[in-house]
């Protein structure tokens, strides 16, 4: 398909709907590798200026990956509603973005025609929008999900408790988990990644962070983020997980090299359903990241932010509890500098809440890229700002398993202040009665991780 354009007085022509969508995402070291980004921004804007007058049929007819190549791109375009579809498929892309930002538009109006967009309709207008957009509509949307509690609702603002430890010392998490509850941190879940890979540290990490949470009867939920098909060996050897975990491509290929196809990921759903220990119904954990198809030569092209709204169209398929974006995780490969980690950032929560999904982040960074705490503390009071569900939280803003820099425990009192937000309602209860919580801030014992032994 050609395409043209103008800019100034010059002609532009593109020779794809995925150049048109490489070409008009903002500045991305990852595309500009992969040699499929816009040369000047001129021809940025002469590409945004083509994709804003594009209609939705085109993008839904023109996958970026076809249909026939693409088991994702099937699960995207099987889960369209097609009465839904038939109401805005002459609608261009700058016609959804004017939809979205209008004043009178809320979130019942961006309910009603969710599902008839696909994810490259909505990494299309992602590609419009200003950063002040982004956290504008994304403030707009409420996604709830329940698993042993519900987190998404109205005036809430949720943590995930990181306690990773290098040796999967079992002690040692669950001081991490002490310190971290005591920061009133962890009512999203109690999320570990092990260093082994194997159902046996698996099941012991289940165990303890189970036993933990039965004995101090916190309101949480409890991961292991093995492979999910070690998760899935250690639940039928009764290990008790309320979360079953998996890192999620935006194409088949992509999912290939995690070692996951959707029929693997539909049987992990159906037995998260039987045996997560949780009462449900959302049972599934997905982690994305823009750049990960890059990484692992498995983009067809595709530019890495279509790619991630891709990620969030497989992810809706199993109605998950949490789905976080690890924004700056992947290196300076894919993300520069804090400026487009905080782009991206805004980009993938607003994507994964227009798809209806639960969605957080882990706004962190890698040691080697050009950002700083500022950058991330940046991107957590504009995602706060705009509602996200949750953020990921490390002691002290170090994971020193991940050799990574995220958000700390201590975080999070900063920003329920500074937005006037609190925990889950029974995690707030719970805090209430551990003398943590009251008057709607964190006491003074906050820190204290002694409460929990």
């Amino acid at each position: 398909m050609s395409i043209q354009t103008t800019h100034s007085s010059a002609g532009d022509r593109f020779d794809s709907i995925v150049e048109v969508l490489a070409k008009a995402n903002e500045p991305k070291t990852g595309d500009e590798l992969a040699g499929i980004a816009a040369e000047s921004d001129a021809e940025r804007v002469a590409a945004k200026r083509a994709l804003a007058g594009m209609r939705l049929e085109t993008l839904r007819e023109n996958p970026v990956v076809p249909s026939e190549e693409d088991e994702v791109t099937r699960v995207i375009q099987d889960a369209v509603r097609e009465p839904i579809y038939e109401e805005i498929r002459e609608w261009t892309v700058a016609d959804l973005r004017e939809f979205l930002v209008a004043s009178e538009t809320g979130d019942r109006e961006i309910a009603a025609i969710r599902h008839g967009l696909t994810s490259e309709m909505i990494a299309a207008v992602t590609k419009l929008m200003s950063n002040m957009d982004l956290v504008l509509v994304t403030s707009k949307l409420e996604v709830t999900a329940r698993c042993n509690t519900t987190v998404g609702e109205d005036g809430t603002l949720s943590f995930r408790l990181q306690p990773n430890d290098p040796a999967d010392d079992i002690d040692n998490i669950i001081d991490a988990t002490r310190e971290g509850l005591a920061y009133g941190a962890g009512d999203a879940v109690i999320g570990v990644n092990p260093v082994t890979d194997t159902v046996e540290t698996t099941t012991r990490i289940l165990e303890a962070t189970h036993e933990f949470i039965e004995e101090w009867d916190v309101p949480t939920q409890n991961c292991c983020l093995s492979h999910v098909t070690t998760q899935m060996d250690a639940m039928r050897e009764g290990a008790p997980a309320d979360l079953v975990f998996q890192s999620l491509a935006g194409t088949e290929t992509g999912n290939d090299e995690f070692g996951v196809d959707v029929d693997l990921l539909d049987e992990a759903y159906d037995l998260a359903q039987r045996r997560c220990t949780s009462s449900g119904p959302n049972v599934m954990y997905f982690e994305t990241g823009q750049g990960a198809e890059l990484s692992g030569d498995a983009h067809h092209g595709v530019d890495q932010l279509t790619l991630e709204a891709r990620c969030y169209g497989l992810a809706k398929r199993y109605d998950p509890f949490l789905v976080n974006t690890v924004v700056g995780f992947i290196g300076p490969e894919y993300l520069y500098d804090g400026q487009q980690v905080i782009r991206a950032g805004l980009e993938d929560v607003f994507m994964g809440q227009l798809h209806g999904i639960s969605m957080g982040i882990d706004a962190c960074y890698t040691n080697h890229i050009q950002a700083d705490q500022n950058d991330i503390e940046n991107l957590a009071v504009l995602l706060a700002a705009a509602g996200t569900n949750y953020f990921i939280t490390v002691p002290m803003g170090d994971d020193v398993m991940l050799n990574y820099q995220s958000n700390s425990y201590h975080d999070a009192a900063a920003l329920w202040e500074l937005f006037d937000l609190e925990p889950t309602a029974p995690f707030r209860d719970w805090l209430a009665d551990t003398g943590l919580w009251e008057n709607g801030r964190l006491t003074d014992r906050a820190g204290d991780p002694t409460i929990f032994t």
